[in-house]
């Protein structure tokens, strides 16, 4: 039954309802209405972060979706909100998906046709249903993935230590609201406020949501766990018109790119969009896109043509919107490292040779009191594109930079770093970067990061590592230089790896200890893994 009526909104009206599931929880809905005589396709959202909200912090209020036709039903998950049951995260949503397409397909005020929408974990409810569900006529994902490890919680086997933890304790402090325990919710909203979250987060989530993802994936990551949930989206729905919404410095971004390469395999024609945005901060242009999807699938506007491609993708040094370029990749090409020695002092003495072999030894010392800092890239605090400049002086950094280009050099992929590498302690981090000076060799400009974690007696064990970088596409300019940058940390993106088999990997601490990292040239090989087969 309907349970609370708004007064009329300019364009829309809201009202709550209710769905009582099968197993007898109650998932509160709120529903906007357009003006005039119904029915209407229905666009849903399933969230835990309060229906009210709407995920406006990204998308646009329910209430212009609804002045343009559509039926917007906004669902706090199972646990959350004022949703009854207990909140245990991915693992509850396919059961609860599944009844409540039904549901909204049985309410009198939908025509019988539904899109979906959201993102992060709006975009996960999407994409997960009992086997035989009846899919959405069409899904929009965004900013999110189906790997609780690569696409949720870790890069390289290292914890998301900043957005992890922060992230972890919001739904802790949903949590404690709930319960109306107010002396912890604003112990945790405290520990935002001042920035105490990244030394005492893991604390609080033991104490505030033990049994909560955020606290369960760190554990598992600290603890080298083998066994990660990877989630399976239904073959039929992944052969769903689906639009697919993906940013550079977003975490997820390698989530997003595996949904499409799975929609493809199950027969499906998935469109991609990889733009300017980090998690929270997204393109202007990305809601007019989403609306013209809906409105193409659901309301039958066949006369809306996309000007742009399936495959759209955001070059991050022209800034302009392109499609992918297979022709012009090289799978055959690759760079090396060489130093004497200086790497990390001297910014002449790392070079970056392309088609040449490295070689030499570059001694890199880890102090975890004064650990390297993390700067723009899809994790931490400031997430986005950077000047490196003030890092890359450091000399607790190598540095390998290439002579000034000939030509344009294109890059699209993953780049994939190989070197032998060891440590004179039970564990270290490979930090790196991939960035482009510019012609005046004033502006050192990141355009990738990756990570790649090693604990335990396998770290004092000279052995070829391979750090995977987040994807990208640019173009460099010809007199422009490529760099490569290799720390042993990354605070607050990466918590510090202590050097030993005793503690956790955390905040900077006494039982952190200073780490040599030794780094064997020869050999080593910078490549690029292609995105996109196209």
């Amino acid at each position: 039954m309907w349970t609370k009526s708004s007064n009329p909104l300019p364009n829309s009206i809201y009202k709550d309802k209710t769905l009582i599931l099968s197993d007898g929880v109650s998932l509160k809905a709120r529903i906007w209405s357009p003006k005039g005589k119904g029915p209407w396709p229905a666009l849903i959202m399933r969230q835990p972060y309060g229906r009210e909200i709407a995920s406006t912090v990204t998308y646009n209020h329910p209430i212009w979706f609804a002045s343009q036709g559509f039926l917007v039903v906004i669902q706090d998950v199972r646990g959350q909100g004022d949703s009854t049951g207990n909140f245990s995260g991915f693992s509850q949503e396919a059961f609860d998906t599944s009844q409540t397409l039904e549901w909204v397909r049985s309410l009198p005020e939908c025509n019988g046709k539904i899109g979906s929408y959201g993102f992060s974990y709006q975009g996960l409810t999407q994409l997960l249903a009992i086997p035989g569900t009846d899919p959405p006529d069409c899904l929009a994902p965004a900013m999110t993935g189906v790997n609780e490890q690569d696409h949720w919680s870790c890069d390289g086997g290292a914890f998301w230590w900043d957005i992890g933890i922060s992230w972890g304790l919001q739904l802790a402090a949903q949590k404690t609201k709930r319960v109306q325990d107010i002396k912890g919710w604003n112990e945790i909203r405290t520990s935002l406020e001042n920035n105490s979250y990244l030394r005492d987060g893991p604390e609080l989530l033991a104490k505030y949501d033990p049994q909560g993802m955020a606290f369960k994936w760190l554990n598992k990551s600290n603890n080298c766990s083998k066994n990660w949930e990877i989630h399976k989206p239904l073959g039929t729905w992944l052969r769903q018109p689906i639009l697919l919404i993906g940013g550079w410095w977003d975490p997820h971004l390698r989530g997003i790119i595996d949904i499409y390469h799975q929609s493809l395999k199950a027969g499906g024609d998935p469109e991609l969009h990889i733009g300017p945005a980090t998690h929270l901060k997204w393109w202007e242009g990305s809601q007019k896109l989403q609306l013209e999807f809906f409105k193409r699938h659901l309301q039958s506007h066949k006369d809306i043509t996309f000007t742009s491609k399936k495959l759209n993708l955001w070059n991050l040094t022209t800034k302009k919107w392109q499609g992918s370029k297979p022709s012009i990749k090289n799978d055959d090409s690759y760079w090396s490292l060489k130093s004497s020695g200086e790497a990390c002092i001297e910014s002449k003495d790392g070079t970056l040779l392309a088609h040449s072999e490295g070689g030499g030894t570059v001694t890199l010392v880890h102090d975890p009191w004064r650990p390297a800092p993390s700067i723009g890239g899809h994790l931490g605090p400031n997430s986005g594109e950077a000047d490196r400049t003030f890092i890359d002086n450091r000399t607790d950094v190598a540095t390998f930079t290439s002579s000034p280009l000939m030509e344009t050099l294109y890059l699209e992929g993953s780049p994939l770093l190989e070197l032998e590498v060891y440590s004179d302690q039970k564990g270290f981090d490979l930090c790196t970067a991939l960035s482009v000076i510019d012609q005046e060799k004033t502006q050192i400009t990141q355009l990738s990061t990756g990570f790649l974690r090693v604990l335990g007696d396998e770290a004092k064990k000279p052995s070829r590592r391979k750090i995977s970088f987040f994807p990208l596409v640019a173009d460099l300019k010809e007199g422009t230089s490529l760099r490569i940058s290799i720390a042993g940390a990354a605070w607050p993106a990466i918590g510090i790896n202590p050097g030993n088999n005793e503690h956790p990997c955390a905040a900077p601490g006494p039982n952190c200890l200073v780490t040599t990292i030794y780094l064997k040239l020869n050999g080593s090989k910078l490549q690029l893994s292609p995105l996109f087969n196209v």
